[in-house]
């Protein structure tokens, strides 16, 4: 299960607005079969990607290997899989789940491969999508639940939030020293994964003076993605100069705004900017991505991270990316 939760954490927020999840498959002889994660919206969700890596694997069949597309893993591994995972057990951070939306159920292609046992972190919170644990256990199928739940349930907190209010998470980028200012810190690799987010976003909210200094563009070019809206929080924006790249974006819309009570009241938003919007939005961020690069750098150093605590860490290339949480008073 932990791997699962490890290899899912790879595509927070990047699944909006679907959940992050993450699947291991494990043969008869409890050999590690498959790990994988849901990485997009609309495409297979983690179960069916664990079980067509763990299909491929097994079988020597890769014409499935690079399909990412639900309706057609459902269909073809229900026709080739056979006898093949009858004694395996499935490892999932989220109770599969039983409705047929954008893609089809996942429990239901669990039962149809056979698999002998499944087990579940957290249960699906998600009314139209829960009742999957059941509707296996029905299937002859044993199920166990709660393994790593708190872990698991971490890893659903934006999803649960952005159903019903906003998202807020800062993305913030240090040198090793604490120096957060002075153009770009972070390696190419972890500017992807920032452009990436973009793409996937409602709102892009960003303090006037990292505006006025750096003169971003804060598109997705990185990946020829969507360029998101903009919020630049300010209280004059005469002082914002209108011809740099920022307002030459096609198709976007750039709005200033003199207090975070204009902010929209639900979906996901993302911050940028310096310490000042850090303490800005202090009580309205709701997790912080840190990037630490491994080098010193000159400039002032900030200390304002003490709010906040470590959810999860791992590594984009050279640079450690930290998963935060506002800690609670």
């Amino acid at each position: 299960m932990r791997l699962a939760i490890s290899e899912a954490w790879k595509y927070q927020l990047l699944t909006y607005p679907n959940p992050a999840v993450g699947a291991v498959v494990v043969g008869s002889n409890g050999e590690l079969l498959a790990v994988n994660a849901h990485q997009e919206a609309g495409k297979a969700h983690a179960e069916v990607l664990a079980i067509r890596d763990a299909y491929v694997k097994s079988s020597g069949d890769c014409e499935l290997a690079k399909c990412d597309d639900a309706h057609i893993l459902h269909s073809e591994l229900a026709k080739r899989a056979g006898t093949l995972f009858f004694q395996s057990t499935i490892y999932v951070t989220l109770e599969p789940c039983s409705h047929t939306g954008k893609t089809p159920a996942c429990a239901d292609l669990i039962s149809k491969l056979g698999f002998k046992r499944v087990v579940i972190g957290a249960m699906d919170p998600n009314p139209k999508a829960a009742g999957g644990a059941e509707r296996l256990k029905h299937k002859g199928i044993e199920v166990i639940t709660g393994i790593e739940r708190e872990a698991c349930e971490v890893l659903i907190e934006p999803f649960l939030k952005w159903q019903t209010e906003r998202f807020i998470f800062l993305k913030l980028a240090q040198s090793m020293n604490g120096v957060i200012d002075g153009g770009i810190i972070s390696c190419e690799s972890s500017r992807v994964w920032v452009h990436k987010v973009r793409d996937k976003i409602d709102l892009l909210a960003i303090g006037g003076n990292t505006v006025r200094v750096d003169r971003p563009i804060l598109d997705s070019r990185l990946i020829n993605g969507k360029a998101p809206d903009i919020a630049i929080l300010t209280s004059n924006p005469d002082s914002i100069d209108r011809t740099i790249p920022l307002f030459k974006v096609p198709n976007r819309k750039v709005n200033f705004i003199n207090s975070v009570s204009s902010l929209p009241k639900s979906g996901l938003v993302m911050v940028e900017g310096g310490s000042g919007t850090l303490q800005a939005l202090q009580n309205e961020i709701d997790w912080m991505v840190l990037f630490i690069t491994p080098f010193v750098k000159e400039g002032n150093c900030y200390n304002g991270i003490k709010n906040f605590e470590l959810l999860h860490q791992t590594k984009i290339d050279r640079d450690a990316m930290l998963w935060l949480k506002v800690k609670d008073e």
